[in-house]
């Protein structure tokens, strides 16, 4: 518990082996519950997860279903488990644990529903973050400012981000954008729902082991396309006052493996 805030890390992963049990060992012991999501990884990631205690609980994919799908796997389980605070930090160890408070603050001060970092506010990105991360980021982070609304927010793509409950509850997780890309439909979606975000520092962290994951194949067609989906969203929401049909419900929400 943080400032009276049950809060729980969810940690997509993905083939994460050589840093899963680096990050989880950094997690404050403050934090509630820890939900890895193993997004149907074909290395050790769940196994060595699962050597973490009861605080960690594992959520598996059985098949590969990307990154926003994984996140949105971890905030049902957070709504499940009614915890007030999810919190994302990536299973690859380039969030810094020591952030956390700074990302909770607007939260626990009534001020925000959703919290993302901003590297671009930090004094390292310059030394730290690669140059071809920062140009692409910087486009990124501007066509996410035009199509979710949220004029104030920047570095879009980093995914070190805290939730409310009563956020989480406004949107529709099932339609969520499930891969790269999540980030300007989720925010277009809670801008919609009249969700206050605000951005704070964290630190960027690329050290010499780092490694992306990200693919120019994997990004080239899903970016644009969730941006542009994202948009037509949002524009016939809040001008047009359209309202999607609702889902089914699903018969299971989300799957776990050991």
């Amino acid at each position: 518990m943080h400032r009276g805030l049950t809060v729980a890390v969810v940690v997509p992963a993905f083939n994460e082996a050589r840093a899963i049990s680096r990050t989880l060992r950094g997690i404050p012991g403050w934090v509630d519950r820890v939900i890895v999501v193993d997004d149907a990884s074909h290395d050790g990631t769940t196994l060595l997860a699962q050597r973490f205690g009861r605080r960690v609980e594992v959520v598996r994919h059985p098949t590969n279903r990307g990154v926003g799908s994984a996140i949105v796997s971890g905030y049902r389980r957070v709504l499940a488990l009614g915890l007030d605070v999810a919190v994302v930090m990536a299973g690859d160890g380039q969030m810094d644990p020591g952030d956390l408070p700074a990302l909770l603050a607007p939260i626990a001060e009534g001020r925000a529903g959703y919290v993302k970092g901003n590297r671009f506010r930090h004094p390292d990105l310059w030394r730290e973050m690669p140059a071809a991360r920062i140009a692409g980021n910087l486009v990124l982070s501007l066509a996410t400012r035009l199509v979710s609304g949220y004029h104030d927010l920047f570095d879009s793509q980093c995914g070190y981000t805290a939730i409310t409950r009563g956020a989480l509850a406004a949107v529709d997780l099932e339609r969520v954008f499930p891969r790269y890309g999540y980030p300007a439909d989720l925010l277009a979606r809670l801008h919609a729902a009249g969700v206050a975000a605000c951005d704070v520092p964290v630190r960027p962290i690329y050290g010499a082991e780092w490694r992306s994951g990200i693919r120019l194949a994997t990004v080239v067609h899903p970016i644009p396309f969730a941006l542009a989906r994202a948009w037509w969203w949002r524009v016939r929401v809040e001008r047009l006052g359209w309202r999607p049909p609702p889902l089914p419900e699903p018969e299971q929400a989300c799957a776990s493996g050991s």
